[in-house]
């Protein structure tokens, strides 16, 4: 068969294009559909080194995408990946020399040294990937757990702190060094780390930084900070709220704090968990003192929430309660402390132009009694440790980069995740890492390196003869934890049953499997224009039509069939609607001289010398 078009094989893996790096989610879904979990955990853990994290709290942009939910319902991708890591990721405590199976082992190592600043996502990803080309890697954090937001801004009943550990240790495994509790700008600088022989630093600090109100009354006692509010949590300091809590926000931090909050009066004890992966002794115990009352109040309305469905049903579910369309005004304290929030009705909160530009209903004011406020407005990064000689710029709280090398300002130092492009989603900051030691690796070798190939192979030509019933199994909802055992720590969505997920695994739709029509003379696979994938299409994706009625033919048809004729349109042109098409393959059983055939296709990948 002839070249195949890059932009059309990419369409048709649209879960491997949202994923930010790039993870062949329809693949390790379709394995765990055949029961082959040790495979589909190698598809996952091979462009993820947080695949066990993220099959807990990824946003799953590729679910978004997946052709499945114009038939019903997405695929529970994140849900699957969960599953398969459980048994074979880190923390099913199987040894750590399941990473030289997936990566191979590792190459001598290259002499210069590269400092990561910042143990999130970012910071781990680039850490890991640049172990694994050969470098030696320090990680620097400056709070005395490692982990950056995932451990100390994601609650616990949403991703065990016992997990980001071991995650962290399979990294550490590979060589890393990891220095915890220093603090650049304070302990250390940029310009004492080049001095001390790193070549290249990658600054992945996050964004840890609170935005704050500008209403009077923001001073007052029982006034919180939605970022220091969980960095206090998660710590294991003893946090007062009282009995009423208003959380000011929309998003998926607001949510995340008003759950926490509600968990109160539960005591956990840090050094217990963190003993069973070794980690660092922490003499305290996080007593969570919260709120049963708690309520979240954003100027959106209900459907324009930034926070997502499945949060505000969590949230909800757990008696969460919620107030939409106002816009706070001031607060309203005695003797020093806060005892109310007087709101303003919103009227709208963008413009005609989809910008954020919120108006007020005048004199609509409400107050709602608080004992407590935890203002969670959105997150800035803290760059009071840059100094002028280091030459990094940066702007609005961002540091300034190159978007695809992630090169800053100044020779050698790269940077990525919130502190570079705002807060998103960790999987994007898994990838920025990702890229990030790419660029290093470059930076230090010269050269780049060959990574994955352009070219397109053939890698099966199946005889479709698998069952399909597109209506009878619907969307496998992971299961929960009961409402009355949700308390304290207590992990709240739990696991798929082996049965549940090949169930689930099985409505994949295999997108990276397509109908290809290809006319050979010499094999009498000429078309006949019998109409036969046409009938038999249940998704009616296939219709022939005669050439004269297209108006807009593709640049090549000369050369895919005789349709100009002394530049008269005539003859028969078979278009194929690929977004719809569901892979069944009827097609190819029903066409009786062989011209439409299934086949897979996979991206060649160089192994890294």
């Amino acid at each position: 068969m002839g070249e195949i078009n890059e932009e059309w094989l990419e369409r048709n893996f649209p879960c491997r294009q949202a994923c930010p790096v790039h993870t062949e989610a329809g693949k390790y879904v379709t394995l765990i559909s055949e029961g082959r979990f040790r495979e589909a955990y190698a598809v996952a853990r091979r462009p993820n080194p947080l695949a066990s994290i993220c099959g807990r709290i990824c946003a799953a942009p590729c679910e978004t995408v997946c052709r499945r939910g114009e038939i019903d319902a997405p695929v529970s991708i994140r849900a699957l990946k969960r599953f398969v890591t459980e048994r074979f990721g880190v923390e099913s405590m199987v040894d750590f020399s399941v990473l030289t199976e997936i990566y191979g082992d590792r190459k001598d190592r290259y002499p210069e040294k590269v400092a990561v600043i910042g143990s999130g996502p970012a910071g781990l990803a680039c850490a890991h990937d640049l172990a694994l080309l050969g470098y030696s890697v320090t990680i620097f954090e400056s709070a005395p757990v490692a982990g950056g937001m995932l451990r100390l801004g994601v609650p616990e009943y949403r991703l065990p702190r016992a997990l980001i550990q071991l995650e962290i240790n399979a990294i550490l495994s590979l060589g890393v060094e990891l220095r915890t509790g220093v603090r650049i700008g304070k302990d250390t600088t940029l310009a004492a780390l080049k001095a001390d022989g790193y070549s290249a630093i990658f600054l992945a600090v996050g964004s840890m930084k609170s935005r704050d109100l500008t209403i009077p009354g923001v001073e007052l006692d029982g006034v919180l900070r939605g970022i220091d509010y969980l960095l206090n949590v998660n710590l294991g300091y003893r946090v007062e709220m009282g009995k009423r809590v208003i959380v000011i926000g929309g998003g998926n931090v607001a949510l995340d704090i008003a759950r926490t909050a509600a968990r109160g009066g539960e005591q956990t004890n840090l050094q217990r968990n963190l003993s069973i992966v070794q980690a660092m002794d922490v003499a305290r115990s996080a007593v969570r003192f919260g709120a049963r009352d708690v309520t979240v109040c954003c100027l959106e309305s209900e459907s324009e929430m930034p926070a997502s469905k499945e949060e505000v049903e969590e949230a909800s579910i757990e008696g969460i309660h919620f107030q939409y369309s106002l816009g706070p005004k001031r607060l309203i304290g005695s003797n020093g402390g806060v005892t109310g929030v007087e709101f303003l009705r919103v009227s709208r909160v963008f413009d005609a132009n989809g910008r954020f530009s919120p108006e007020f209903v005048p004199n609509s004011e409400v107050v709602l009694d608080t004992e407590s406020v935890i203002i969670a407005i959105g997150q800035t990064g803290d760059l009071s440790f840059l100094q002028p000689e280091d030459g990094v710029a940066s702007r609005g709280g961002r540091i300034v980069i190159d978007p695809d090398t992630l090169a800053t300002t100044a020779a050698g130092i790269y940077s990525g995740g919130d502190v570079a492009f705002g807060p998103r989603l960790a999987i994007n900051a898994v990838a920025d890492g990702k890229r990030a030691a790419k660029s290093i690796d470059e930076y230090l070798r010269g050269v780049p390196r060959p990574g994955e190939s352009e070219q397109v192979e053939v890698v099966i030509e199946p005889r479709w003869d698998r069952e399909l019933d597109f209506e009878a199994i619907p969307r496998q909802k992971p299961p929960s934890r009961p409402l009355a055992r949700r308390i304290g720590i207590a992990e709240v969505e739990e696991c798929f049953s082996e049965r549940a997920a090949r169930k689930e695994g099985s409505r994949c739709l295999r997108c990276w499997t397509n109908t290809i029509f290809e006319q050979r003379p010499d094999a009498g696979t000429e078309c006949i224009l019998c109409g036969g994938c046409q009938d038999i299409c249940p998704e009616s994706c296939i219709e022939i039509l005669p050439a004269s009625r297209i108006a807009l033919l593709p640049a090549n048809a000369r050369e895919l069939a005789p349709v100009l004729i002394e530049d008269r349109r005539v003859g028969a042109v078979m278009l194929k609607n690929e977004e719809v098409c569901i892979r069944c393959g009827l097609c190819a059983a029903r066409c009786p001289v062989g011209t439409i055939t299934m086949r897979s296709f996979a991206r060649k990948e160089n192994v890294v010398a």
